[in-house]
């Protein structure tokens, strides 16, 4: 037994606990910090610095990760609460709050749960906001509502190291009560509207139909007198085309008289000679001398008797 305790190299052994224990202290020292994430880091119970994103040394039993913090934005979707309007209805508000942690030392030692803060403050804000208005304003006003959320959450968060980014109403729910008697009076307004607009959509008609009889009462009296008109410029011009024609046709004849020298005595025979045809009819039982008869025959005296 004393040979083999002999035999034991105890510097070997030393050296390898040695180099096991330095291991582990490498091992501890060495702390890798996800991408969007921050460390606290507390050296012997005290702040000592944040760790980013990466590769970090630390201290080992010395230095403490406190608490690991999430950098990007986060959305909380609190439960509904409770809210009396100033008219005195409950109404159900849901809100969502969109934060970014921007400062991890103050979001881990300024306040103890920052999440819970944003929560509490924004049930308090929402019940003074929503408390001075009535129901109907409280429904169109989500715009100012969250304004008035926003404003009072930024004021308060500056401090903790965190930014809220947005805040958002969901809904704003009136109790059922109040839901049916505002369904009955949106479905009276709706067929209120609809009375308006076809009592205005007849009268729209009544109107358009009347002004239409009107323009074709004036279109029609329109082409009636331009009807008109042209009728009688067209009897007019064919009246003067007529005349103009007879006109040239006696000339025309005149013209052939003189040409062929004509007496009065051949004229006066041919006079006549017609009056011969015209008592030759059955007709004409009774016919009457025109006075020009006196006045051929005296023509042809003067023609064949004897000459003094």
């Amino acid at each position: 037994m004393i040979d083999i305790l002999n035999s034991f190299d105890f510097g070997s052994l030393v050296t390898a606990v040695v180099l096991i224990v330095i291991a582990l202290l490498l091992i501890r020292s060495i702390r890798i910090i996800p991408q969007a994430t921050a460390g606290v880091v507390e050296r012997l119970g005290r702040f000592h610095k944040v760790l980013n994103a990466g590769v970090n040394l630390v201290f080992p039993f010395i230095d403490v990760i406190r608490r690991t913090i999430d950098l990007r934005e986060q959305v909380v979707d609190f439960r509904p609460q409770s809210v009396i309007t100033e008219d005195n209805l409950v109404v159900s508000i849901d809100t969502v709050i969109y934060y970014q942690v921007t400062d991890s030392k103050s979001a881990t030692y300024e306040i103890n749960n920052f999440v819970l803060g944003i929560e509490q403050l924004t049930v308090t804000t929402l019940r003074n906001v929503v408390g001075s208005l009535d129901l109907e304003k409280a429904l169109t006003s989500r715009d100012t509502i969250n304004k008035a959320l926003r404003s009072v959450l930024d004021e308060a968060t500056g401090k903790w190291g965190v930014r809220v980014n947005r805040v958002e109403i969901r809904d704003i729910v009136p109790p059922e009560s109040v839901r049916d008697s505002m369904e009955k009076q949106m479905k009276a307004e709706r067929e209120k509207r609809a009375s308006i607009l076809l009592a205005e959509g007849t009268k729209q008609a009544s109107i358009l139909t009347a002004e239409g009889n009107k323009q074709a009462d004036i279109l029609r009296a329109e082409g009636s007198a331009k009807a008109m008109v042209l009728n009688a410029r067209a009897d007019a011009e064919s009246q003067a085309l007529v005349a103009d024609g007879e006109a040239k046709a006696i000339q025309k004849v005149f013209d052939a008289l003189a040409e062929a020298s004509v007496t009065d005595q051949a004229l006066a025979y041919k006079y006549i000679d017609q009056l011969k045809e015209l008592a030759q009819g059955d007709s004409n039982k009774v016919w009457f001398i025109p006075t020009e008869l006196s006045a051929a025959a005296a023509s042809l005296a003067r023609a064949f008797g004897p000459k003094a």
